[in-house]
């Protein structure tokens, strides 16, 4: 048992007081874990751009003040009641949704979106009691999707904690917790392209990266970029990315553009925008008989988009995915793994280095689109 289990601990967080405006180092206290909850250590967190999206409020109920970030890694400092997976020292990834092992989705095959501990970007406070660990001087502050990584200690669930390697350096797998799983499980496991085939990815964020990264691991041998932003294409090279198109080079569909290239379609397509139009082109792009279209990109709830039903008629298929398919505690370590058995590059996703003083430089590179991943170290 850690010297400080059952205690309140004081720690550094950097606290969003207000939509929009930056991020402020606090003192904050973190209360122990109650049942099914693990408190933890956190050592490394990166920004996704969900978390801007959060701070920056736009298109849901703002929620402050509030600690963000949900891409990191930590030591476990303690356990609640119950918790029999976990123990003191455990290397975790704490994931912003969850595995129960309990509810029908956790015990199939097929899915990973867990009834109790799915995502949920509303909810400031914990599941057992509808409170937040988190509190300045009696003020409570509210969580982030039950992660809250920049703050020095955190609570989490435990069924949202992939216990991994103890050998692998959190400062590199940390980045493994959303984007970049996401991403990679798109590809391998529910595209599933063979060896050889041709893939188009829509998007070369971090997660079209990603998914790019997956069509390498598995062997596709054109790799098709699609982006705005010709300034993405240099740089997605290094994740097997050998063909790029513009749309706005095009005075026709890109979808008619990767059909005239590829003698009819691609064999595989994932949309990494959420973007509507883009969404169509992906679908639309692969070819008839055995095409497969994943759904990545999240889009605004309400938004509909049309295609032909002979698209599908045709044997084209459409999928959609959630955090790459993976179950959190049971799949994330695998993940791990394969970074550490050398099949997975992750060094190439982080861009930049920052130590918790300075977060907020986090926020201006992701704003300013420079860079895929920003590390932020919890110990500088």
């Amino acid at each position: 048992m850690s010297s400080t289990a059952g205690l309140v601990i004081p720690c550094k967080a950097a606290v969003a007081w207000e939509a929009g405006k930056p991020l402020v180092i606090e003192k904050v206290e973190v209360a122990p874990p109650q049942a099914m909850e693990v408190r933890v250590k956190i050592k490394y967190t990166s920004l996704c751009r969900t978390d801007l999206y959060f701070w920056e409020a736009k298109g849901q109920t703002p929620l402050f003040p509030r600690i963000f970030g949900h891409e990191a890694s930590g030591i476990v400092e303690s356990v609640g009641e119950g918790v029999e997976n976990l123990q003191v020292g455990d290397h975790v990834l704490p994931v912003f949704t969850g595995e129960c092992g309990d509810c029908a989705h956790c015990k199939s095959e097929e899915s990973n979106m867990c009834d109790l501990l799915r995502i949920n970007t509303d909810r400031g406070v914990m599941l057992s009691d509808g409170k937040p660990r988190f509190s300045i001087k009696g003020t409570p502050i509210n969580h982030f999707l039950g992660t809250s990584t920049f703050s020095e200690y955190t609570v989490v669930h435990s069924g949202c904690l992939a216990k991994i390697n103890r050998l692998a350096p959190l400062d590199k797998v940390c980045i493994l917790s959303c984007g970049i799983s996401t991403g990679l499980g798109a590809t391998l496991n529910v595209a599933k392209p063979k060896k050889g085939s041709s893939v188009a990815v829509f998007g070369l964020g971090a997660v079209g990266l990603a998914a790019a990264e997956g069509a390498r691991i598995s062997g596709a041998s054109r790799i098709i970029g699609i982006d705005r932003n010709p300034k993405r294409f240099e740089e997605a090279k290094k994740f097997g990315v050998n063909e790029f198109v513009n749309p706005k080079d095009h005075d026709k569909p890109v979808q008619e553009v990767i059909a005239e290239m590829t003698n009819g379609g691609v064999d595989r397509s994932l949309e990494c925008t959420g973007n509507i139009d883009a969404m169509i082109s992906a679908f639309e792009c692969v070819h008839d008989g055995w095409g497969v279209a994943v759904l990545v990109g999240v889009p605004n709830k309400d938004a509909v988009f049309m295609t032909k039903p002979i698209n599908v008629l045709n044997e084209r298929t459409l999928k959609g995915t959630f955090f790459g398919n993976y179950k959190p505690r049971t799949d994330l370590p695998s993940v791990v793994d394969m970074y550490m058995n050398k099949e997975l590059e992750v060094e190439k996703f982080i861009t930049h280095r920052v130590p918790f003083s300075e977060i907020n430089k986090a926020f201006d590179y992701m704003v300013k689109g420079e860079g895929l991943r920003c590390i932020i170290s919890m110990e500088e």
